[in-house]
């Protein structure tokens, strides 16, 4: 994800490049979800299962989505 010096640079786009960057992660969020439920379908894990592996991993997306969006309403 990303690390404090890139959010300090993020903080700092044009509200064009924050829509963009907000675009671009919410559409990586639902591509790992979807790939991870696809993997688990086939290795024959619960859903359940595999999204709470997968759940650190989108709470940070989610963090860093809610910091990008509080940005682009400062802008």
């Amino acid at each position: 994800m990303f690390d404090i010096p890139e959010l300090t640079a993020i903080a700092q786009a044009s509200p064009q490049e924050l829509t963009e960057i907000i675009a671009e992660l919410e559409q990586y969020r639902e591509r790992i979800v979807n790939d991870t439920l696809a993997m688990a379908q086939r290795a024959k894990i619960m859903k359940s299962q595999a999204l709470a592996n997968l759940e650190p991993n989108l709470a940070k997306i989610d963090a860093t989505l809610q910091i990008l969006r509080q940005q682009q309403s400062k802008v």
